[in-house]
């Protein structure tokens, strides 16, 4: 039996599989993934709902965010040690791999999703619910607050104006260090706002951040 940081493993292959980046093979993790991903958010929106049964809707759906967001995931991996035991092709190890966000975030939600296939979901919530544990008793509730792209959403909802529409519009660098370059476009600026982040999500909040601002001094 394959023991884990929280749960042993019955099937070793599971396990072994949840460590597997694509870069090795074929047969990797992002199927577990995938699967990983969904259960984590099923809990713990599940988990937020039953810890703050006064708190609103957009409210939860921030703490969610926060709590299940790439930078998170890693943190929390590299509680657990994971970068130490992943298996990555050559090319990623020489470059750092076993400590970069995204490979540590997904790996994490890969191994989410093979202690439920290995178990059932109760067990896999108690594993869930374990790795954050001290997290959830740290939450500051009144420090929440809203991501940029939510706020410029709000911001035009309010003013019953057109959603904005997100594009990339440069990508540059290897795959381990890339560079996109977003464009936000809104109905009341004549000119997109554009900015540049390591994902296409930071990409975007940065973006976003930027519209607001130029909206909310009044230039438009």
């Amino acid at each position: 039996m394959q023991k884990f940081p929280g749960y042993n493993f019955r099937d070793e292959s599971l396990l072994e599989m949840a460590l597997t980046h694509r870069s090795v093979s074929a047969s990797n993790n992002e199927r577990l993934e995938f699967l990983g991903d969904a259960l984590l958010g099923a809990i713990v929106a599940g988990k937020l709902y039953d810890r703050y049964p006064d708190l609103p809707e957009g409210d939860l759906t921030r703490l969610r965010s926060s709590l299940v967001k790439r930078e998170t995931l890693a943190r929390l991996a590299r509680g657990l040690d994971l970068g130490d035991i992943l298996k990555l092709g050559e090319g990623e190890r020489k470059s750092g791999g076993w400590r970069r966000d995204s490979i540590l975030s997904n790996a994490l939600e890969a191994i989410i999703g093979a202690v439920y296939l290995d178990s059932d979901f109760d067990t896999c919530k108690q594993f869930v619910s374990g790795l954050y544990e001290d997290m959830l008793d740290e939450i500051n509730v009144d420090s929440i607050t809203k991501d940029p792209k939510t706020a410029l959403q709000e911001f035009l909802q309010a003013r019953k104006l057109p959603l904005p529409t997100y594009s990339i519009v440069a990508e540059e660098g290897q795959a381990h260090q890339k560079k996109f370059t977003v464009e936000c476009v809104v109905a009341r600026l004549d000119t997109p706002i554009r900015a540049s982040g390591k994902s296409k999500r930071n990409a975007e909040q940065a973006a976003a951040g930027k519209t607001l601002k130029v909206l909310m001094s009044g230039i438009s």
